[in-house]
């Protein structure tokens, strides 16, 4: 999708869901003792990469779901500054990325939201992505717009890629056996809308991203950069890497 210029009926996104409440087993044993999004890439917790980025964007109030040592992630949090930080606790019953965003939805407000996962991030190239995600959104033809990595700008990424893309920047699943070089990136806009009515239980945003694409209405943009996945600890060591050769 090409730049667009700002329409007199887009709003950017003000207030953000963070995705944080999961178990992160794949990242034992460090996550044995602190929840993944606090796993450090060149001494910064994941998360606050993800908060940084949402801050730079203009997002005045971050939603954040706990689940997993809890209690670990609210010190954290609370040491954030510049950006309001609301608690959504899981630690009742671990609601995946669709229930988790449901028992927010009071916290998030009328209006689209950003979504991004705490445990994965990127390098900004000339643009902003989650500016250039905002000045891209139409609501009157999108109801969610995520952001889309090529396999030749991720690192730490094993897969066969998620979704196709058209000319227009519409998405569609990848075809079963078959492969595209678009990943999700972990960084959406969203209506709240789309989750009216339904019960706090276990599912899935992919459901909404289906619901989505049945209607012709899930759309991608394109990252500007690098992104980087931290699966498993073996995976540290190419995201610092990646930084490190992003500063030369």
């Amino acid at each position: 999708m090409s730049p667009m210029p700002d329409r007199p009926d887009t709003k950017r996104p003000n207030v953000a869901m963070v995705l944080a409440a999961g178990l992160g087993k794949r990242m034992r044993p460090i996550t044995s003792t602190i929840p993944k999004p606090l796993v450090e890439i060149r001494g910064k917790a994941l998360i606050d990469y993800g908060l940084d980025a949402l801050e730079r964007a203009g997002v005045s109030r971050a939603v954040v779901n706990v689940h997993y040592l809890a209690d670990l992630m609210q010190a954290h949090l609370r040491r954030r500054d510049g950006i309001e930080i609301v608690v959504s606790d899981e630690r009742d019953e671990l609601l995946e990325s669709g229930g988790g965003i449901v028992r927010a939805l009071p916290l998030l407000g009328p209006d689209p939201f950003y979504v991004i996962n705490a445990d994965t991030f990127w390098i900004d190239g000339y643009r902003d992505n989650l500016q250039l995600m905002a000045e891209l959104w139409d609501p009157r033809r999108m109801d969610v717009l995520l952001l889309i990595a090529e396999m030749r700008q991720a690192t730490g990424y094993e897969g066969r890629g998620d979704f196709t893309m058209d000319v227009e920047g519409r998405l569609k699943r990848v075809p079963e056996r078959d492969m595209s070089p678009f990943i999700y990136a972990g960084a959406a806009i969203v209506k709240p809308e789309l989750f009216a009515g339904m019960a706090e239980e276990k599912f899935s945003l992919n459901r909404i991203f289906d619901t989505a694409i049945e209607n012709e209405r899930l759309f991608g943009v394109r990252l500007d950069g690098l992104w980087l996945t931290v699966g498993t600890p073996d995976a540290i060591p190419a995201a610092e890497a990646a930084f490190k050769a992003s500063a030369a």
